[in-house]
């Protein structure tokens, strides 16, 4: 009869072996997930760097189309008293019109104002309202011989030069909220692109701090190791151990 094969001290002591039970070591554990951090810093590295190309393509872009425009803000001695209630206009006086904010200023504060007075507070919409109405009084008038047919065709002509000088200040002030809107969005991928790159060196820190770790891990140190207990020793077990 064969001899059974040498058991441990477990076996001697009666501790039963677990079956099924798969350790990992903390080391690789350490190396594995450093490896993975490392990976994906520099995913963020190229997206942060998409994103900070982006904002500078906005960037040059609103200020190069902004500048073919050669627009200039009035001179501080220059500007009207309803003109001096905007502090915008105050602080870019006499300067070219070359960035998101200041065209935001000039649609706003300056278009915006010359255009609601030269409607005389009416939209593009409302003052056509008006002309369809003059028309409708124009045509009653020479069917009935009104004498002041010639009254409501100024009143029309009037109001026709009204309607384009607010058509053509919108269209430029639509213009140039669409450039700062733009430029918005290249801030917000900037800012976008600040906090992947300190989300990015942050990953890099953790890996540097995994693989330091690892390397002073024992080879055999096991993560999260499923413990046994162990029976007290009796009288048979000890003389056991000691044969």
């Amino acid at each position: 009869m064969l001899k059974p094969r040498p058991q441990g001290y477990r076996d001697r002591l009666g501790i039963p072996q677990a079956e099924g039970v798969t350790t990992v070591k903390r080391r690789t554990l350490d190396i594995l997930f450093s490896i993975g951090g490392v990976g994906l810093a520099g995913l963020l590295l190229i997206i942060g760097f998409v994103m900070s190309s982006n904002a500078d393509f906005s960037h040059n872009y609103v200020t190069d189309q902004l500048a073919q425009q050669k627009i200039t803000f009035k001179a501080a001695e220059a500007l009207t008293e309803e003109e001096r209630q905007a502090p915008c206009l105050v602080e870019y006086a006499g300067q070219p019109l070359t960035t998101g904010k200041q065209a935001e200023c000039y649609a706003n504060e300056f278009i915006g104002l010359h255009v609601k007075s030269s409607g005389k507070g009416l939209t593009y919409a409302e003052i056509g309202d008006v002309q369809t109405k003059l028309r409708a009084d124009i045509a009653a008038a020479q069917r009935n011989g009104d004498p002041n047919v010639a009254d409501l065709q100024k009143q029309l002509a009037d109001a026709t030069s009204q309607r384009e000088t607010v058509f053509k200040g919108e269209t430029l002030r639509g213009i140039l909220l669409t450039s700062y809107g733009f430029s918005e969005l290249g801030n917000k991928a900037d800012q976008a692109a600040n906090v992947i790159f300190l989300g990015a060196i942050l990953l890099v820190a953790l890996s540097i701090a995994g693989f330091v770790h690892a390397l002073v891990t024992p080879k055999s140190e096991a993560f999260a190791a499923p413990e046994t207990t162990v029976p007290a020793e009796t009288d048979g077990s000890r003389s056991k151990v000691a044969a």
